[in-house]
């Protein structure tokens, strides 16, 4: 069964070991003849059956793309509710699920500068990111460390810039501060932890599921369950509250995290994973969710000198325009990086024809730190029939604050 805690196997390490250095430019040019290509498709919105791995014709660069032959893309929550179809004006299915891959330049289109084939780069892509191949304008992509693994690279951008960014240009984390932080165990949690670790003096609060506090006792100062009255323990320790509360959680964590704050504190809503119950999308878990959001009152926020916010980096990105700024924080997270300032956290890596698997140990809150799609992993036989089949998937409830010992159903390093 998997492994509880952030250790991962040595399987694991060995691949991704394997990935770090200077990928061969003949590798790149003999798999660029291809016209076609393995991709996760998503037929519909719905359950885990929706998803499916199969060909679909390769995509060229146009006017200031970067063709990028895939090595690894991340899985984060974000994309089980892609799949549900409870975001906001998603894209019409059937389309190609991700938002954020590492690999090797392949081919630049038409006014493209900066890259060269075979550089290692990590991107983001609005969707299409789970494919051998994808294109993506060139000011979404970056070049990875030469230490940096594409395992690695597709774990760092998504989650360190989003929790950089939330820290220091939304909350303006300096020395001295508390934070608060909702699954501190997964990927923006860990980033989270570790990014704190750069001020002196930074009191972390960490919530998550009992099970993984083993793993995770040392990326935080104060570390509690999910299942506790988390308030009254942070008061204990802090009886003024904290600096910063970071939530993606949503429905009743709003009101608790708005009481938790200091004068002059930040709240800051970037995810909403309680809406998500069932293998499929629920109107009472949505409405249930909405309904615990405490109505914020601005004349309270005036009256006790209190900020809330909300984050999307996605958006940030491929609505807003803001990919200079982005650029400038990838920069300075870089250089952490080779300062050995911090490291992403890898979870797992999956095969693509094992991405329903993946979906489902995310779903279970299972992960420590990020999970990964591995382009050219090899799945288990039995997993890699059952991403071609199309057999009906009933709902499946989940509870996601009881203990994990029922929901390790299968092994997830292969």
């Amino acid at each position: 069964m998997a492994k509880e805690g952030a250790d991962m196997t040595e399987e694991t390490q060995y691949m991704i070991d394997t990935n770090v250095g200077k990928e061969p430019v003949e590798n790149v040019e003999s798999s660029g003849d291809a016209k076609e290509m393995r991709a996760v498709v998503l037929a519909g919105f719905g359950g885990l059956n929706k998803l499916r791995v199969t060909k679909k014709a390769m995509p060229e660069p146009q006017d200031g793309e970067v063709k990028i032959r895939v090595k690894a893309c991340g899985l984060n929550f974000l994309d089980l509710m892609v799949r549900q179809g409870t975001i906001d004006n998603p894209p019409k299915p059937p389309l190609v699920p991700g938002f954020e891959c590492s690999g090797i330049v392949e081919s630049v289109g038409e006014n493209t500068t900066g890259y060269e084939i075979g550089d290692r780069v990590m991107a983001f892509v609005n969707y299409n990111a789970w494919a051998e191949v994808v294109c993506t304008p060139v000011d979404f992509v970056y070049k990875m460390p030469e230490e940096m693994s594409f395992a690695e690279a597709a774990a760092f951008s998504l989650n360190f810039v989003a929790a950089y960014m939330m820290l220091f240009e939304v909350a303006n984390l300096r020395e001295g501060m508390s934070v608060l932080v909702h699954s501190a165990g997964g990927g923006v949690g860990q980033a989270v932890a570790q990014l704190c670790s750069t001020v002196p003096n930074v009191t972390v609060f960490g919530i998550a599921s009992c099970f993984k506090h083993a793993a995770i006792r040392d990326s935080v100062t104060h570390l509690f369950d999910r299942n506790v009255d988390y308030m009254q323990e942070v008061k204990k320790i802090s009886p003024e509250g904290v600096d910063i509360v970071l939530d993606c959680l949503c429905g009743d964590n709003t009101g608790k995290g708005l009481t938790l704050l200091r004068p002059l504190g930040t709240y800051i809503l970037y995810g909403a994973s309680n809406m998500v119950t069932g293998e499929t999308k629920s109107f009472f878990s949505f409405a249930k969710s909405w309904w615990q959001v405490e109505k914020v009152n601005p004349i309270k926020l005036y009256e006790e000198n209190k900020v809330i916010a909300g984050f999307s980096l996605l958006n940030l990105l491929f609505k807003h325009g803001k990919c200079s700024l982005v650029k400038s924080v990838m920069d300075k997270l870089l250089c952490l990086y080779d300062q050995k300032k911090i490291k992403p956290v890898v979870d797992s890596l999956w095969a693509l024809e094992e991405v329903k698997e993946a979906m489902q140990r995310i779903h279970d809150r299972g992960n420590i730190g990020k999970l990964i799609l591995d382009v050219e992993k090899s799945p288990t036989p039995l997993m890699a029939s059952d991403s071609t089949e199309t057999s009906e998937a009933g709902e499946e409830e989940e509870e996601p604050e009881g203990d994990n010992d029922s929901k390790e159903r299968m092994p997830f390093i292969h």
